[in-house]
């Protein structure tokens, strides 16, 4: 009997985590920015 693994799930698997985490990496990123101009913006007295 022969078990053949199918190393592309694995693959697609990987590539779907890294794609998610990219783009929450990238969401968080911008929220922060965005806040960050806020406080600026607040200091500033705009």
């Amino acid at each position: 009997m022969h078990e053949g693994l199918n190393q592309w799930q694995y693959v697609y698997a990987a590539l779907a985590i890294g794609v998610v985490g990219t783009l929450l990496l990238v969401g968080w990123s911008l929220a922060a920015m965005l806040r960050a101009e806020k406080r600026r913006d607040k200091v500033k007295g705009r």
